[in-house]
């Protein structure tokens, strides 16, 4: 991933290991250092972070495994982990667990022999879960009789909530009399941002003082028009203060095998902060927003795009109720875990790890 986390802990890949382990699971959360510096072991609130090189990570896996014997090996974050989680599963009797968030075949769409590997891994593993139900489906085949479970994505617990307006503008040095229309990730081709370039320029003929603000990576192929401000990589800390300050936030992207199963956690940080959002109509944003469904749009039309931010900025406040937590997605993963080796037992076997 992009960020380090043993700096700066984020996410499914953090927050559900360190819940697990304050409910009195012992876990170890072992990290690839895409960077290979050297070994490392600390304590990261109470759970046991081990970050190694490429050349070590495999090493450092099976001693884990003969040293602490664990019930379960569960993969994040990418193809690779999942695999290496179902591999070491079946070798030494341990269930298994592979989780997602994106579509990770759709990283790689001309890797086919990574594609075949990861479907068998997803096939031999005793757990399925993501973050969405269009995922577990895509990730077990539709297979009803799978163990799954879908452990939505959540704000992270550093203050997305309602906040004033203005006064999170001053923090930013953001216009406070404007109208700030939201873009927070990567500026890249493959998510339409054309489209939502087009939008503004649309809105601007009858709203002329919206401003886009951006939030995130730039890539070398996007050229950025003047209707946008592009505030660079943002801190963690200050996201709560800048999704507040917009009045509305947009999240694009396309009906592809990336975009349909890609669940953004900016909108689930924009809900959590009451802000407005305008979604691409997605597989996946279809389940996120199913509460909210005038908050969705037509893929990759700017005239659409442009009409349902104008309908957001003309529209009642937003109210979102009853959204995920990471406590809320961390009782549902726990639940499965538990369910998954009780059905084993009942069966009289180790599971998919032994077949």
């Amino acid at each position: 991933m992009s960020r380090d986390l043993i700096t700066s802990p984020y996410g499914r890949f953090f927050h559900l290991p360190k819940l697990l382990g304050e409910r009195g699971h012992d876990v170890r959360l072992l990290l690839l250092d895409y960077e290979n510096a050297p070994s490392i072991e600390v304590d990261l609130h109470g759970i046991r972070c081990i970050s190694v090189p490429l050349a070590r990570y495999a090493r450092t896996i099976r001693r884990q495994i003969e040293a602490d014997q664990p019930g379960w090996l569960v993969g994040f974050s990418d193809t690779y982990f999942g695999i290496l989680a179902a591999r070491y599963g079946r070798r030494y009797r341990i269930r298994s667990c592979i989780d997602a968030y994106d579509n990770y075949e759709s990283y790689l769409p001309w890797l086919k022999p990574l594609h075949w590997v990861w479907r068998r891994a997803l096939a031999r593993t005793d757990l399925v879960s993501a973050a969405g139900p269009g995922l577990v489906e895509l990730m077990t085949g539709g297979d009803v009789d799978r163990a799954t479970a879908i452990v939505p994505m959540a704000a992270d617990p550093i203050g997305f909530e309602p906040r004033d307006k203005i006064d999170s503008r001053r923090q930013l040095g953001l216009p406070e009399d404007g109208t700030l229309i939201g873009y927070c990730g990567s500026m890249h081709k493959s998510r339409g941002v054309e489209v939502l370039f087009d939008a503004i320029t649309l809105l601007r003929k009858t709203l002329p003082g919206v401003e886009l603000i951006h939030s995130g990576r730039t890539f070398k192929d996007v050229l950025l028009p003047s209707t946008v401000r592009s505030l660079g990589y943002i801190e963690e800390a200050k996201m709560p203060a800048l999704l507040n300050s917009m009045d509305t936030l947009v999240v694009v992207n396309r009906p592809s095998a990336f975009g349909h199963y890609s669940h953004p956690v900016k909108l689930y940080e924009a809900m959590s902060c009451q802000v407005p959002v305008v979604a691409s109509r997605t597989r996946a944003t279809e389940w996120i927003l199913k509460d909210h469904p005038d908050r969705l749009v037509v893929p990759e039309d700017p005239a659409a795009l442009s009409a349902a931010i104008a309908r957001s900025l003309a529209g009642p406040p937003a109210k979102y109720r009853s959204l995920p937590t990471w406590q809320s997605s961390c009782d549902v993963l726990e639940q499965a875990l538990a369910s998954a080796a009780k059905r084993e037992l009942s069966e009289g076997t180790m599971g998919r790890a032994v077949k």
